[in-house]
């Protein structure tokens, strides 16, 4: 049984890899998927996930592409379906529809191509293709989302029952406009449209002369609205073949949930198959983005990594167009730990988080980015002691907390282990720790398990060096230049180049030797140390009041900015808006247009009052009915809005005289005295120019293109001429 902690997930830094494959799903499901994403639990299920993976990343290469698998999720639909009584809406159905369509179009491409796909085939055999859901619900159902006419007998003849209703309705109503209309009882524009019926535009003198309900009058009340008495009776007849229809289409609708109802469990399955492969497409996608393969798996204890790049820093890089440095390392029976040696900031940590990041993702079906000649093994636990991981909470130090690590691999280490420790022995006296941690590294030997350390201490060098099946490796450096070149060489340890560091850095060569000589007499004096801590403990304290004041300004910019970018949301949301306004009144605008060149063409004033009436029909069945409550509130809120505004204004007012008053109240500045030569620009003016001439009062100003006569009073020194 595999079992890889949370805690080394962390150090590796796996859950950012999850992030970035994440973003490659196309379905919320997918996505929430992924993030939960943990190394598999056996080797057979960690070989047919990464099967899967590296069957989807083929069909990027060939002509055989996987059909789309975006769905909408159906968690809502589901829960209703379990529930005795309850009906789903025509959007519901629709979902269902689609997604047992998206489902059987996979099932049966993987069918067909199962020569392609076998691990994808497999896992797609366990669902049933279903086409019943579909003919059903497309029977009752059209593409544009409504019921159909002959979903049932007594619809169709309910809707035929309608439209003959309505005939009655535009004939009868036409023939009181004509009877009202030649008794000259109507206004210019004869009729309108209330609540989705035709009225007549009555003269309010005549209104008793109509027979018919008063549905409204005009804001002048010069015009009555009236509706005909004898289109009322039909209009009551249409009333309630529209509440039938109504009861029919829910009738409809729950005899079509009761029939889905029994595929609820097949129709879970379906969504989960569909999420699975969105899982897949996600790891398949991102394995593209890095160039990554499925390396060979061997059943032996050999791990050989030819070219392994890490994930995070290669993205990165590319992205920056940057140089990624790519590491070959190789763990067998016969050398089994590698401990890493060489100077800080040389790529140590960065190889070690390689190896281990490359084996958990491969451990959770994800393809990595190696050479194709790679080989891997599968461990039953990966440990990991990467980082200081002091801990105020607990109050622990950073070596209390590795003597507790230390413990926890002495538990669990054996021979299908890997283990990882980045800095191994520090936080301690480096001849007291450096004694321990040989010991810890001596008994994961004996215990035949796999793993890389880095370190700066001798002894872990020297007993690499003396025990057969652990080897030394270094991070090479340039001794000319001292600059790392990012590249692992194992077979020898490496220095940590502290002398020649120091020498590059301008120390004296008198005082490096002396050092030389000081080191087996006597251990480095604290005092000194102590000394010079506290020294740097003082400038860190400025350091950081200056990093707070400087972060709390960028804090209030940031706000400022975030308020502006607010603002200017508001502003291009309200012109989008009005854009589309004005969109759709060009539309109607045309249309009208349309109508009445026809009519001049045909004189036809029946069909012109058809298309007219179908035109507003057509707009109102956009509109949204609002109640008399929701107007109510509406304007209350319409009203609250304006107080306060007329309360910001009033303040805003208030400031600006107080402003204006204290600026009365205070004594003028003296003005300076003008010279030739001097700088000068007009009050409340911008442009600066030198006076060339002063005559009673008044100065010549030029301005470079231009000279120009101005008061000196209207002037105010900007700069005066040097002597």
């Amino acid at each position: 049984m595999i079992n890889i902690h949370k805690k080394t997930l962390e150090d590796l830094e796996f859950y950012t890899v999850l992030q970035q494959v994440s973003q490659h799903c196309i379905t919320p499901l997918g996505t929430e998927r992924v993030l939960k994403t943990n190394p598999l639990k056996t080797k057979e299920a960690v070989m047919f996930s990464l099967a899967l993976t590296n069957e989807y990343v083929s069909s990027f290469y060939n002509d055989n592409r996987i059909p789309n698998h975006g769905f909408e999720d159906i968690n809502k639909e589901l829960k209703l379906l379990n529930i005795e009584n309850t009906y789903l809406e025509v959007y519901s159905f629709k979902k269902i529809a689609s997604l047992s369509a998206t489902t059987n179009d996979i099932v049966l491409f993987l069918e067909t191509f199962k020569e392609y796909y076998l691990q994808l085939n497999n896992l797609s055999s366990r669902i049933e293709v279903t086409k019943v859901i579909i003919e059903k619900t497309e029977h009752v159902i059209d593409k544009f989302g409504e019921i159909r006419n002959n979903a049932s007998p007594l619809l169709y003849n309910l809707r035929q029952s309608i439209n003959v209703i309505k005939g009655k309705i535009n004939q009868s109503f036409t023939a009181a406009l004509n009877q009202y209309s030649s008794q000259d009882y109507l206004d210019d524009i004869r009729e309108t449209v209330i609540e989705n019926k035709r009225v007549l535009a009555v003269k309010a003198m005549y209104r008793r002369k109509v027979r018919g309900s008063i549905m409204g009058s005009s804001k002048t009340g010069s015009i009555v609205y009236i509706e005909p008495e004898t289109t009322l009776q039909h209009t009551r007849e249409l009333n309630n073949l529209e509440y039938e229809e109504k009861e029919e289409i829910t009738r409809i609708l729950k005899e079509l949930t009761n029939f889905i109802r029994p595929f609820a469990n097949h129709l879970k399955d379906s969504q989960a198959f569909l999420v699975t492969i969105d899982v897949i497409a996600a790891k398949a996608k991102y394995a593209r983005s890095m160039n990554a393969i499925l390396p060979e798996i061997t059943e032996e204890r050999h791990l050989f990594l030819r070219d392994a790049y890490h994930p995070l820093l290669y993205l990165n890089n590319v992205a920056k167009n940057e140089e990624t440095f790519p590491q070959t390392i190789e763990l067998k029976q016969n050398s089994r730990i590698i401990v890493i040696s060489g100077p800080n900031a040389g790529g140590k940590s960065i190889t070690l988080k390689t190896i281990g990041l490359l084996q958990v993702m491969l451990q959770s079906g994800i393809l990595i980015p190696v050479h194709e000649r790679s080989k891997v093994c599968i461990f039953d636990r990966v440990l990991s002691d990467i980082g200081d991981n002091q801990s105020i909470e607990n109050h622990l130090s950073t070596y209390s907390y590795r003597l507790k690590q230390m413990n926890y691999f002495l538990r669990k280490c054996n021979k299908n282990t890997l283990f990882l420790i980045d800095e191994f022995g520090t936080g301690s006296d480096p001849e007291l720790g450096g004694a321990l941690a040989e010991t810890f590294l001596e008994e994961f030997y004996y215990r035949e398990a796999f793993g890389i350390i880095t370190t700066h201490y001798s002894n872990l060098k020297i007993l690499a060096t003396e025990l057969p099946y652990m080897q030394n490796a270094n991070m090479l450096f340039n001794e000319r230049t001292l600059e790392p070149m990012f590249k692992l060489v194992v077979g020898q340890a490496g220095s940590s180049f502290t002398f020649e560091v120091a020498q590059k850095n301008g120390i004296p060569y008198s005082l490096i030797n002396r050092a030389k000589k000081k080191i087996e007499r006597s251990k480095v004096r604290f005092d000194a140390t102590i000394a010079k801590l506290q020294k740097e403990r003082s400038k860190l304290e400025k350091t950081g009041q200056s990093l707070k004041l400087n972060e709390k300004k960028k804090s209030e910019e940031a706000d400022k900015l975030e308020e502006i970018n607010a603002r200017i949301q508001k502003k291009l949301e309200s012109y989008q808006e009005l854009y589309d306004s004005n969109q759709r009144l060009i539309y109607l605008g045309q249309k009208v247009d349309d109508l009445a060149e026809k009519y001049f063409n045909n004189k036809q004033k029946r069909d012109l009052m058809n298309e007219l009436f179908k035109l507003v029909q057509i707009e109102n069945s956009k509109r949204k009915r609002i109640s008399a409550k929701q107007k109510k509130a509406e304007k209350a809120k319409e009203k609250q809005v304006k107080k306060e505004v007329e309360k910001k204004v009033e303040v805003i007012r208030e400031k600006k005289k107080k402003e204006k008053e204290l600026k009365a109240k205070q004594p003028p500045k003296p003005k300076a005295i003008l010279k030739l030569g001097d700088r000068v620009r007009m009050e409340d003016g911008r442009a600066i120019g030198t006076i060339d001439k002063i005559e009673k009062n008044k100065a010549v100003v030029n301005y470079g293109m231009f000279t120009t006569n101005v008061s000196l009073d209207q002037l105010e020194l900007v700069e005066a001429v040097k002597k």
